[in-house]
């Protein structure tokens, strides 16, 4: 994900009552990539995703081949942030109860209580989503979408922030089961990390024979910098971010022409323009803008929209991808000027 570094028209401009963003406040939400990156290397891009992601309070799937850092990513992300986080490693045995909690029978009172699963936090770990069956992926769906857990048909409101990052390997892999696309479509971003560039693999080395330990990574200098408080503020100056008619258009244009597109059978739904909208908003306001341009939405269509769409079985066989088709979609949608 790159920088916008085109000239911004005077029609993207701000109105007088537009509120500039603070530049203190910035600092702090950007200095939690400074602490992610003492414990893990080459994923800038991800950790910037995944500041979106807090600010827009959506969900992220990470997918990466066994070995890339998705776990400690994520561990690192919550140590840079002084909120509570808990972490589930799905396996096929694994019981929706295990996650948002059951209730128990206590017997010095003959009555049952609620015991609170791991899903009652700031941040879920939820690692390797994928190795568990659609059953017990299918109990985080109220959660992510609702924010509550409803236990004996009474709502439970989950923390604010509450945010979960699941991790999953490609399905290639034997002994996984594909998200569902209604679950899938609840996840705000899908961030697929790469293997490291040979520079990058060289540091990750070199910091281990130094004696860097991932399990202690209070060692390795990581601290929280930003708070709940941090982020609640944060959150309120992106909802204020403006946005042009002529770009709501553009959202809504780049959205349509997936629908439209012979290699997809799935395109975008409303709900995905809404998230790519809601993506954009907080990369503007990250980048110092109280207004959103064209460019801002080019730069977050394909981690906002790549899980949204499906290919025809023709189009895989042909080898193409959702990047690809995105990366057309992009291409020959006008852009306003």
């Amino acid at each position: 994900m790159s920088t916008p570094e085109s000239p911004v028209p005077a029609t993207y401009g701000s109105t007088p009552q537009a509120a500039t963003p603070s530049a203190d406040l910035r600092a702090t939400i950007a200095s939690v990539r400074d602490e992610v990156a003492k414990g893990v290397v080459g994923q800038d891009a991800a950790v910037t995703s995944l500041l979106i992601a807090l600010l827009c309070r959506g969900h992220v799937l990470l997918e990466g081949v066994p070995g890339v850092a998705k776990t400690l990513l994520v561990r690192t992300l919550a140590a840079s942030l002084d909120l509570d986080t808990k972490r589930v490693q799905f396996t096929p045995d694994l019981m929706p109860g295990d996650i948002t909690g059951s209730l128990v029978y206590d017997a010095r009172t003959a009555e049952f209580s609620f015991r609170e699963g791991p899903v009652f936090t700031n941040l879920l770990l939820a690692d390797e989503i994928n190795r568990t069956p659609p059953k017990t992926q299918a109990s985080l769906l109220e959660a992510m979408e609702e924010r509550q857990v409803s236990v004996d048909g009474e709502p439970l409101p989950l923390p604010d922030p509450f945010l979960v990052i699941a991790t999953q390997n490609p399905v290639e892999y034997e002994g996984t089961y594909p998200l569902p696309e209604a679950q899938l479509d609840r996840f705000l971003l899908k961030l697929v990390l790469p293997l490291p560039e040979r520079d990058q693999e060289i540091e990750v080395l070199a910091r281990h024979a130094a004696g860097f330990d991932p399990r202690n990574l209070a060692a390795a200098g990581v601290r929280a910098t930003t708070t709940a408080e941090d982020l609640e503020r944060a959150r309120q100056e992106v909802a204020a971010v403006e946005v042009s008619r002529e770009v709501l258009g553009y959202v809504v244009d780049v959205c349509r022409a997936t629908r439209q597109s012979p290699s997809l059978s799935l395109g975008v739904s409303p709900r995905g323009a809404t998230a790519l909208l809601a993506t954009s908003r907080a990369w503007a306001w990250l980048s110092g803008r109280s207004f959103v341009t064209p460019d801002d939405v080019k730069a977050l269509a394909h981690p906002t929209l790549r899980h949204r769409v499906q290919l025809r079985p023709e189009a895989e066989l042909e080898g193409v991808s959702a990047e690809s088709v995105l990366s057309t979609v992009l291409a020959s949608v006008p852009v306003p000027r």
